[in-house]
């Protein structure tokens, strides 16, 4: 609040405020010292005032009296701003400083310029940290070089030496402690990157590990889940013995296969000790009782499958491949057995020089009876096993090349060499 012509005026921090034409700007706020810049300044000032009461100086210059006085008050003053403004305090102080040659001298005044030039290189830009150092060197050397071809005598070193424990000391211990600062700084921002890296990868990691998880079980349960489902709403729906029975033998036999898979991948997740080898992968070479079960499961929905193997006499292939292209192969029966038509269901193994490429046909349309709900996880988990793999993957309708029939096609090419990802 700023009083303007008998009341107070609501100024906007950092802003003006316009009244009829007239501008009132906001009073500058001056910043305030440092509590350690206030206690160093109010010391300078007791000391400079009682070595002047109890008489002691250091040489005996023209102006005495309280004249000493003055340059002890005005580096107090600077001292005040060593933090905020250690350039224009360094230049105040050495003006204070001539200003002591021409009194009787006082050792305070010294010694609140020698901090003023440590905390000029300490707190002032980088570029004042580089040149006042080497400035107050030069000044040495000029001061040492003018005394002794004026006085000729030895003695003058020692005003040599005085000048550079004033000035060169100073400032390269306040060079040393800023590069010390500045090296801790920078080790500490190391060492936060570091853990923000660290972080990172271990969120990654975890939700990397998430995925997975999420599609092995999404893999390894979906199957046997969904004919459960079919079956028992075919027990519910169809009132007759002799279905019923079929329908619950299909029933306990994927539960008791779902149940095992499910004590897989517990035991897995337990991390078991080592006298316990890891279960195996699935390979290629289980597809044959994967589509005995698939014709189990799909007998009562009007369903067939079949294996074509085209891959020939190959070399083996990595295993990351054979288990991705095992569960394209089990997730695409399974949307199969949910979703298809009446008729054929066809699985494809094709081997090439740099991929295997498995493709699952089947029919695509309405189809009477049961069906089990869908989400899509099974697409994305089947997309994301190949991109690990740095594969292609394509699912989808599409009109078969004979008749002209609506097909629903499952697509994936895997490269066939070793790759980092896990599917």
């Amino acid at each position: 609040m700023y009083p303007y012509l008998g009341r107070y005026v609501e100024v906007p921090a950092g802003g003006a405020v316009f009244d009829g034409g007239v501008t009132v700007l906001p009073r500058p706020r001056l910043p305030l010292p440092h509590r350690g810049d206030a206690l160093i300044s109010a010391a300078g000032l007791l000391g400079g005032v009682l070595l002047w009461a109890l008489g002691l100086h250091t040489q005996g210059g023209p102006l005495g009296g309280a004249w000493v006085l003055v340059p002890v008050a005005a580096l107090s003053l600077v001292e005040l701003v060593r933090r905020s403004a250690p350039m224009t305090g360094l230049l105040i102080g050495t003006l204070a400083l001539v200003g002591d040659q021409l009194t009787v001298g006082s050792v305070a005044t010294i010694a609140m310029y020698t901090d003023i030039v440590y905390a000029a290189v300490l707190y002032g830009s980088p570029a004042a940290a580089r040149r006042v150092p080497w400035g107050t060197a030069v000044f040495t050397v000029i001061v040492t070089v003018g005394t002794l071809n004026w006085l000729r005598t030895p003695e003058a070193l020692l005003l040599g030496v005085v000048a550079g424990a004033v000035t060169v000391g100073p400032a390269f211990t306040g060079l040393l402690v800023r590069n010390h600062r500045d090296a801790a700084e920078a080790a500490r921002l190391r060492a936060e990157q570091t853990a923000l890296l660290a972080e990172m990868d271990r969120t990654q990691a975890v939700t990397a590990e998430r995925a997975r998880m999420a599609r092995e079980l999404h893999d390894m349960v979906a199957n046997h889940l969904s004919a459960i489902a079919i079956h028992s709403t075919a027990a519910l729906s169809l009132h007759d013995a002799r279905t019923t029975e079929t329908a619950l033998a299909v029933i306990r036999e994927n539960s008791v296969a779902g149940l095992a898979e499910m004590r897989r991948l517990i035991g897995l997740l337990r991390d078991a000790g080592d006298d316990q080898e890891p279960s195996p992968a699935p390979t290629l070479r289980a597809l044959d009782s994967l589509l005995e079960r698939a014709r189990t499961n799909g007998a009562s929905s009007g369903l067939t499958f079949s294996l074509a193997d085209r891959r020939g006499e190959e070399a083996a292939l990595p295993a990351p491949v054979e288990m991705a292209a095992y569960r394209v192969v089990q997730e695409s029966l399974t949307n199969a057995l949910k979703h298809a038509a009446r008729g054929a269901v066809t699985v494809g193994l094709e081997r090439s020089r740099q991929a295997l490429i498995v493709e699952v046909v089947s029919p695509y349309g309405d189809r009477p009876g049961p069906r089990a709900p869908g989400s899509g996880a099974g697409l994305v988990g089947m997309r994301e096993r190949v991109a690990l793999l740095e594969g292609a993957f394509e699912a989808g309708p599409v009109t078969a090349d004979d008749d002209g029939t609506k097909i629903w096609r499952v697509r994936a090419e895997l490269p066939v060499e070793e790759r980092s990802g896990t599917p």
